[in-house]
């Protein structure tokens, strides 16, 4: 078979796979479409680690975990949706994982990973049998919204504490940190340059203001040079198995409650993005997303898969979006998105350079990004309103994203019962208003006489 063949049938294999015709789209555009998202997530390789390592998980094999569970994430979303959209760890999820399980409730990060395999083993289950479609479409929109806001600004609050620009205060929990400390201005310069970046619209910006930041702090001598750059594939083995090996230890309510948890997050944070880069993307037909299941099954999967690595449930990330505004429309861009995840794993040294200082600008960003949800809540109505505010509030002032999501529903039925609106109630909120009153019990919220 001659060169000109093999393209030409490398060309109809693209056509019968990712439909570029019917789409409007072509390999070139696809291309630049996947480094583009790529390029705008990649910072999630150095985030995760170090969120995750605050756990006490070693950094290298979390670097590596969250590199093959997007590899594993993004392939599927390839194949098996058609989709142009990346997934990846989830900041939301890492951050519940290490300040509300591991550092607050002190289960040890061990145990807490066999929590995540078996929310990963049941949230397969739900999306095989349709069930997480359902129970999704059950939820009141307003409090999804709520949910998302309120994971931003916990995970805003996180990168201001992380940067220094706010600290604990035995007077008023928390004020102003110390701009005297040299390492605070490496998070208040990448912020800066983040900012200034995002209002261009400059795609990667979360990226580059990381690179930036580290650069400066290398410069500086506020960050210690680096042996090397380019190194050989951290290994796994501190992390692979270990939720496998630990499920034994999840014998306590508070478990079941951080599993319970754990599926609920995860339960709505993809399943609203989806819906909203389908929308972007132009996907939609009859308001409804095509293939969804599909695409819901390929999150799944790479959730499985990366519990069982050593990392927290995956997501498909709001930064696809950037890649769908330089025209990206079938899964050959959340293909090649896997290919620069399976290139950044050989990029593991620069894990010493990329500080919590260095990252804390990117936390805020994405913070104010998922915030941006609130807009869409129904604030003239008090019985919505009220839930809606103590799910966004009580994140960050909890520091724990169960409790927030907790308060929700445990008000919601109440003020729509007493504004009259018992009928619009599903009995799926019903039962997860009993639900979130059997997990403060277990976990000791509520008196047990």
């Amino acid at each position: 078979m001659d060169n000109g063949q093999t393209t030409a049938t490398k060309a109809g294999w693209l056509e019968r796979t990712f439909h570029f015709k019917e789409l409007k789209t072509n390999t070139k555009r696809e291309t630049v479409a996947g480094l583009t998202t790529f390029v705008s997530m990649a910072y999630i390789l150095f985030v995760n680690a170090n969120i995750l390592g605050e756990a006490g998980m070693d950094k290298g094999a979390v670097f590596t975990a969250t590199a093959l569970s997007a590899i594993i994430g993004c392939t599927l979303m390839a194949f098996l949706a058609n989709y142009p959209i990346g997934i990846a760890p989830g900041l939301g999820d890492n951050a519940f994982f290490t300040y509300s399980v591991v550092l607050t409730m002190g289960i040890p990060w061990q145990t807490a990973m066999a929590g995540v395999v078996v929310a990963s083993v049941i949230f397969t289950l739900l999306s095989l049998f349709k069930i997480r479609e359902i129970v999704i479409d059950a939820i009141p929109h307003d409090l999804k919204l709520a949910m998302a806001a309120g994971i931003g600004i916990f995970i805003a609050f996180v990168g201001l504490k992380g940067g220094g620009i706010v600290v604990a205060s035995k007077s008023s929990l928390v004020e102003l940190g110390s701009l005297t400390v040299p390492t605070t201005w490496l998070t208040i310069f990448g912020f800066f340059v983040t900012a200034l970046l995002m209002a261009r619209r400059v795609p990667g910006s979360i990226f580059i203001g990381i690179l930036a930041t580290t650069l400066l702090g290398l410069v500086t001598g506020l960050i210690p040079m680096p042996d090397k750059i380019v190194s050989s594939i951290p290994s796994l083995a501190p992390t692979f198995g270990v939720g496998l090996a630990n499920l034994g230890n999840i014998n306590t309510p508070q478990m079941l409650a951080v599993i319970i948890v754990l599926l609920l997050v995860t339960f709505f944070d993809t399943a609203g993005t989806l819906v909203g880069l389908a929308q972007q993307a132009g996907l939609m037909k009859n308001d409804k997303m095509p293939r969804i299941g599909r695409a819901l099954m390929a999150d799944s999967f790479s959730m499985l898969a990366g519990s069982v690595m050593g990392t927290t449930p995956t997501a498909a990330y709001v930064e696809s979006s950037a890649g769908i505004a330089v025209g990206g429309r079938t899964g050959f861009t959340s293909l090649v998105i896997a290919g620069m995840f399976g290139l950044s794993l050989f990029f593991s040294p620069l894990l010493s350079v990329v500080t919590t200082e260095v990252t804390a600008p990117a936390l805020i960003i994405v913070g104010s990004l998922m915030a941006q949800s609130m807009r869409f809540i129904n604030w003239e109505k008090f019985e919505i309103a009220l839930p809606a505010f103590l799910t966004i509030i009580a994140m960050p002032l909890t520091s724990n994203i169960s409790y927030g999501i907790a308060f929700g529903f445990l008000v919601y039925p109440i003020t729509m019962i007493a504004a009259g609106r018992r009928k619009e109630l599903n009995p799926v909120v019903i039962v997860l208003f009993f639900i979130f009153i059997a997990m403060l019990y277990v976990l000791n919220i509520l008196p047990h006489n």
